[in-house]
């Protein structure tokens, strides 16, 4: 037996002689990852052994074992968060790794919103675009999104009252997606979901993240269609300092229309033959008379911060004073935003609390006072030896002095946002939040109309003389979040795990009363009850008193997986299941998923240190299901109104009957997303960027359609029906020029180009007309729609009469359907065409950014191209053939011009392609000068001066004003007026110049 173990023995002891010193030549290295600014542990590092396959990776604690041979080795440290570490070991066993952030010039540990939660850059696999604070253009605006205007591809941010301070910006991302739902994105504040935008002091604002892929918005599920903007405001850290930032502006008009003055109307209209205007004497600019000469404002902030990385607390205070161009706008507004951070010393909890409270008072702006001074006769005093002169003949017969000085229109608006969190960290990777918010807002409403007005005491009217009305509107919303967190790094692979609830309850109440024939204009609106017009002896209004309330709810649950294997293959996946009580009863819940994957090709080994100019280049590709459930509530349901009143035995009774009919299936409009992009850092990361190509399918879009009578009670179903694309391309480009010790050049660059096409109003149940027309023009005359949304056309096309010049008459020319050429008075409707589009295909930005030493000066131009708007101004007010007595541009009398030549008022008021003009425009929309300089001074840290310049001068061919003040959203764009409460007229708020001159101490 032992001569046959005697060779098996043999062989081991051979082998171990020959494993021996293989196994003698390597030994363990430990050790540890931190950040070298936070000293915190640095999870999920790839730690590879140079020339080997050998590798580990680091676990939550950022602590790591690898096999080194005993004669020492390269270990390469990297991760998607920091720059790539090369160590030479020799003798150590026990390592200390200070990683550092990636130097470049987009900062590679730029930290992403992605909702929910954030991520790394380079770990994003979906269409994102983030925009740091120092990134805003210094503007004074009402709203503080209007500092992003042109800096995101594909994002419109419209303002057609930039002067105005109480004007709000129409914000729409890749085009319009609804046709009777809302169109504007989900706003996210400090996590929290349906924020109230205007309660942002824009001085607070940390960063602002567009999420633009479906993949990315589909997390927010029914809320998600128009894209998500997620703001991040300022928390504290370091050492305490405290912050003044204030600044004075000043806005003068600037492309105000050029009408006749009191001279050349007389030699134009009133010596015209046969005559077009009446002499009355005077001589008024009543642009000037109803505008300030300048409009100034002023702003001043108060930020408070500090802390370390358990306690910190971030508090600020402004204050706004800003006036309107015209004579009644201003604005006064007081808020306050404080937000305190606590950790436990042992790190197993967090404790957040936010509160932002706001108070405005407004007073609105009149732009129909801009429509009368362009159209009054400049002849007309504005006073006489009774006072306001009463004027009774043109477009509208009021004096706008008067109105702007007597009528009142105010507001006090009170807004609270409150936000309490609790985090707890159940294991070193495992963590779960609690989130409970609270979103109010409170609106009182204030109109008075004296009786003094020339327009009531000239007519002779005896009651319903001055009107008083107040209205309180109340929006309260109130949210829970709770989400679970996970990680896992083993290895190459990184897997962050993210699971939650979601509750919102909304809240809506109403009340307003009015009356009439008050003893005392003095009383305004603080004694409705002594009007005798309603109520009272009299009793003769119905709608003296109104009040109604509203509410839904919305709930959901959500998970998410992020997955990357050794920083080159990223993945993205999520699912949310909402429902909510605005859908019918057979429809309450849908599922919304997306998947986004992405490779970073720099990472693989035929790449990697291969082209020094090569960086970084991630390819990504996302899907997503997104909803849109912003329309009113109670749609789904059968509502009893209002159906006059019946006497019965001398008694008047009201009658209730049935006012909409009801629809268990109605449901979100669905958007169907696809997403492929590139992402890419090149020549030392000076120059960097992305390019998007998207498709969006809107499907179940919202709107009423015809219903049989009976057996509905109403003849229109509100109902999900028809279907909308849109497709395009955005490309976003950041370019160091020029780095140098002492200057510095930065361009960025971002454009869009979109299409879209209205496919279907009909699906298998209900078969809508297969257009719609859109944009009814007012009087005089009856010049009807002008655009017309049509099966397989683009949003925005102009549906009217094709121009074929003017005669010799003065008379304009128009094709028939036939080709026939006839004058315009001698067509009809069905010799409309499809003649042009109001819609942007092109919207482009440059930024040049430029610092020497301590000055910087940045510069930024804005555009859009390539479309058609209709030059309303023309239409009305620009020819020979004008309403009589009504004033003209001077451009109706310039031999140069092509309005001129149209003298026949037979066809004044047709609308043709003759008044459509290209709204294609670059503006310099935005320079800033600053120095900046270090204090050494118990006092001072630090001083900032700054002077701004906004909407410099516009370089367009359109004779209408500023281009920039036509609304290019929703469904009619290019031509004036208001498309969401489908009203179009010449009423305008012009343009302005603004100068800012501001001032930042660091105390």
């Amino acid at each position: 037996m032992c001569k046959k173990l005697l060779p098996l023995l043999h062989c081991f002891v051979l082998l171990f002689i020959q494993v021996f010193p293989a196994l003698s030549q390597n030994r363990v290295i430990t050790g540890k990852v931190i950040d070298s600014a936070t000293a915190s542990p640095v999870p999920g590092v790839t730690v590879r052994v140079s020339g080997t396959r050998a590798g580990a990776s680091t676990d939550a604690g950022g602590s790591f074992k690898v096999n080194l041979p005993a004669t020492g080795g390269t270990l390469i440290f990297s991760s998607v968060n920091y720059a790539t570490q090369t160590i030479v070991v020799t003798n150590e066993s026990d390592l200390l790794i200070r990683l550092a952030p990636a130097a470049q010039e987009l900062k590679g540990v730029e930290v992403i919103s992605v909702g929910y939660g954030t991520l790394n850059k380079k770990e994003v696999s979906s269409a994102i675009t983030h925009v740091t604070a120092r990134e805003l253009k210094t503007v004074a605006a009402n709203n503080p999104l209007m500092a992003l205007q042109g800096k995101v591809a594909g994002l419109t941010i419209s303002n057609t009252a930039t002067g105005d301070p109480n004007s709000s910006p129409s914000i729409q991302l890749r085009g319009v997606s609804s046709r009777s739902a809302g169109l504007g994105p989900l706003y996210i504040v400090n996590g929290v979901p349906g924020g109230n935008i205007d309660n942002i002091n824009q001085n607070d604002i940390e960063s602002i993240d567009v999420l633009k892929g479906g993949a990315a918005s589909a997390i927010y599920g029914t809320r998600g269609s128009n894209g998500v903007i997620i703001i991040t405001t300022k928390k504290g850290s370091g050492e305490s300092k405290l912050v003044y930032n204030g600044y004075a502006t000043m806005d003068k008009l600037t492309m105000v229309p050029k009408v006749l003055n009191a001279g050349e109307f007389r030699e134009q209209r009133v010596s015209a033959n046969p005559a077009r205007g009446i002499d009355y004497g005077a001589s008024t600019n009543w642009v000037k008379a109803v505008t300030r000469p300048e409009a100034y404002a002023q702003k001043h902030t108060l930020q408070l911060a500090g802390g370390n990385a358990n306690d910190n607390y971030f508090a600020s205070a402004d204050y706004r004073n800003a006036n309107g161009i015209d004579l009644r706008a201003y604005k006064k507004e007081y808020g306050g935003r404080v937000n305190l951070n606590h950790t436990s010393k042992s790190n197993v909890y967090t404790v957040s609390l936010e509160v932002a409270p706001r108070y405005m008072h407004t007073s609105n702006a009149d732009q129909g006072n801009f429509n009368n001074a362009i159209t009054l006769n400049p002849t007309q005093p504005v006073y006489d030896s009774s006072g306001y002169h009463y004027l009774n003949t043109g477009f509208f017969s009021n004096n706008p002095v008067e109105n702007a000085r007597l009528i009142k229109s105010e507001a006090e608006i009170k807004e609270l946002d409150m936000r309490g969190s609790f985090k707890v960290n159940i294991l070193k990777n495992l963590y779960s939040t609690v989130t409970i918010s609270n979103i109010k807002s409170s609106y009182k409403n204030l109109n008075f109309r004296p009786s003094t007005l020339t327009t009531i005491v000239h007519s002779g009217q005896t009651t319903k003389t001055n009107y008083a009305s107040q209205e309180q509107i109340d929006n309260d919303q109130r949210n829970l979040e709770w989400a679970i967190n996970y990680a896992l790094n083993y290895r190459q692979n990184h897997i962050k795990l993210l699971g939650g609830y979601s509750y919102s309850y909304f809240n809506y109440q109403q009340f307003s009363a009015n009356n009439y024939d008050f003893p005392f204009n003095t009383f305004s609106w603080n004694n409705l009850g002594s009007g005798t017009w309603n109520g009272g002896g009299q009793g003769n209004g119905q709608g003296a008193v109104s009040s109604t309330q509203n509410d839904s709810r919305l709930a959901a649950f959500y998970g998410r997986i992020n997955y990357d294997f050794d920083n080159k293959y990223i993945l993205t996946a999520s699912l949310r299941h909402e429902g909510s009580s605005k859908f019918g009863a057979d429809n309450k819940w849908g599922n919304f998923p997306a998947l986004s994957v992405a490779w970073r090709i720099t990472e693989e080994n035929f790449l990697k240190d291969r082209f020094s100019w090569l960086n970084d280049l991630k390819l990504r590709a996302d899907y997503g299901v997104t909803g849109n459930q912003d329309f009113e509530n109670y749609k789904s349901l059968l509502l009893y109104g209002g159906y006059g009143y019946f006497p019965f035995n001398g008694t008047t009774y009201q009658v209730y009957g049935p006012s909409q009919n009801v629809n268990p299936n109605l449901g979100w409009e669905k958007a169907i997303n696809f997403n492929a992009g590139v992402d890419f850092e090149l020549l030392n990361n000076r120059l960097s960027g992305s390019l998007n190509y998207y498709v969006r399918t809107n499907k179940d879009l919202l709107g009423n359609y015809n219903v049989p009578l009976p057996p509905n009670p109403q003849s229109q179903t509100f109902t999900n029906v028809g279907t909308m694309k849109n497709s395009g391309i955005e490309i976003q480009l950041n370019a160091a020029i020029i780095r140098h010790r002492t200057f510095n050049y930065n361009v960025t660059f971002a454009t869009a180009y979109n299409n879209n096409k209205f496919v279907s109003f009909s699906n298998k149940l209900y078969t809508g007309a297969p257009y719609q027309d859109l944009a009814g023009l007012p009087a005089p005359g009856s010049p009807g729609t002008i655009q017309r949304l049509q099966e397989g056309h683009r949003i925005g096309d102009f549906y009217m009469l094709r121009s074929a010049g003017v005669d010799k008459n003065g008379t304009l020319l128009v094709y028939k359907k036939d080709g026939t050429v006839v004058t315009a008075d001698k067509s009809n409707a069905d010799d409309k065409q499809f003649v042009g589009n109001g819609l942007p295909k092109f919207t482009g930005s440059l930024g040049n950014s430029f610092s020497y030493k301590n000055w910087d000066l940045n510069v930024f131009l804005r555009g859009n191209f390539g479309y058609k708007l209709f030059n309303m101004q023309a239409f009305y007010i620009g020819t020979p053939a004008t309403q009589t007595d009504a004033n003209t541009l001077n451009s109706a009398y310039d031999p140069k011009s092509k309005y001129s030549l149209l003298t026949n008022s037979a066809t004044t008021s047709l609308a043709s392609d003759y008044f459509l003009e290209s709204g294609s425009f670059v503006k310099i929309d935005n320079v800033t000068l600053g120095y900046s300089c270090t204090v050494n001074s118990k006092y001072l840290s630090a001083v900032r001066i700054y002077a701004a310049a906004s909407n410099l001068h516009t370089f367009t061919h359109f004779k209408g004003g500023d281009p920039d003040l036509y609304p290019v959203n929703d469904l009619t764009p290019g031509v004036q007026g208001n498309p969401r409460n489908n009203t179009y007229s010449l009423n305008f708020y012009p343009a302005t110049v603004q100068l800012l001159a501001g001032v930042q101490v660091t105390f």
